[in-house]
């Protein structure tokens, strides 16, 4: 009965033993567990920052090319070109437009009276030499009213003169030689009408240019007085609006200036032209007088 409880008492106590062992040994593997999830964690954070640098690396170098491309098309583009007129009334705008007015006015002027002594002496010019042949020959052969008819239905300073020397055809060669002359000094005159005015506007433009020089100096030194300080950009403003000026200035008298200088030409073409048709008709009077005496 003894050894019976004993034994018993032995096989409760191996049981309570082994259940003990058990139970202090079964967390071991959740531990286990627990540090290998700890230790796979670190892995799974180094392999996501990885990605995430692989990422990162890959955006900036994309958003490096895109920059590049874009530097790229920036510099290929064509630039756009500014017209002749726009930059033109700019830079009259940035000269001061009140004051450029009277460099404008003096071109505008200027050419005004350019272009209507082009146009007169265009439409003064004829074809001297055919008309005092046809002149001539109508003297020679006694028709003094066909040649006065000629002289009254031809324009310009030629035809002119030739009717005032037809006309008093019946007067001494002294006489006809005087009125000639008279008169191709009166039409020499009507030539050269409004240049006079021409180069006053020559002589202005410039003078109005430097003038604005003058001003925007004095503007300039304002500024500074103003500023207490001598700055580039206090400077710039006033030397801009006096350099502006005188270009214009300057410009306007250039294109004047060749205006007047085919308006001269054009002047002793036509002086040249009376003086020659004026010897012809002298000579062709006197050869009439000479056959009629």
């Amino acid at each position: 009965m003894k050894n019976l409880f004993g034994r018993l008492t032995l096989a409760i106590l191996f049981v309570f033993t082994c259940n003990l062992m058990q139970a202090q040994t079964a967390p071991a593997p959740k531990q286990a567990q627990k540090t290998a999830v700890v230790s796979k964690a670190p892995a799974a954070v180094a392999d996501t920052s990885g990605a995430v640098d692989e990422l990162d690396s890959a955006s900036a170098e994309q958003m490096l090319n895109e920059s590049l491309a874009a530097s790229d098309t920036a510099a290929v583009a064509p630039v756009e070109s500014v017209g002749f007129h726009k930059a033109l009334k700019t830079k009259f705008i940035e000269g001061d437009a009140g004051f450029m007015s009277f460099v404008a006015l003096a071109l505008v002027l200027g050419l005004a009276f350019c272009i209507e002594r082009i146009i007169y002496l265009s439409l003064s010019e004829i074809n001297a030499k055919k008309f005092m042949r046809d002149l001539d020959n109508k003297i020679m052969s006694g028709d003094i009213e066909g040649a006065k008819e000629q002289c009254r239905n031809t324009r310009g300073p030629v035809a002119s003169i030739c009717y005032q020397g037809i006309e008093r055809i019946d007067e001494s060669i002294d006489n006809i030689e005087r009125s000639v002359a008279s008169y191709g000094t009166v039409q020499g005159a009507n030539l050269e009408k409004g240049c006079s005015w021409i180069t006053l506007f020559i002589a202005m433009a410039p003078s109005l240019g430097f003038l604005g020089t003058v001003i925007g100096m004095v503007m300039a030194f304002e500024q500074i007085q103003m500023a207490g300080d001598i700055s580039p950009t206090i400077v710039a403003a006033g030397m801009k609006v006096a350099l502006i000026t005188t270009i214009f200035g300057i410009i306007v008298a250039l294109i004047l200036q060749i205006f007047y200088n085919y308006i001269l030409s054009k002047i002793e073409h036509l002086t040249s032209q009376m003086e020659e048709s004026a010897i012809t008709l002298l000579d062709s009077i006197m050869k009439y007088k000479l056959k009629n005496a």
